[in-house]
């Protein structure tokens, strides 16, 4: 399963960026934000939106 992930200003919380990752990655991805006190938006990514 993959998921958006999608970082967050530290000021006003709009959304800065956004990555598509598979579910090994998020728990990495999380640790890392965490230690520089990232905010973050992880949810299910859009299987379709992604299809080729």
């Amino acid at each position: 399963m993959d998921f958006e992930i999608v970082r967050l200003d530290d000021i006003d919380g709009r959304a800065v960026d956004s990555t598509v990752v598979d579910a090994a990655s998020v728990e990495r991805i999380v640790q890392k934000a965490a230690e520089t006190g990232q905010r973050l938006y992880i949810r299910p990514a859009e299987q379709d939106r992604f299809a080729a």
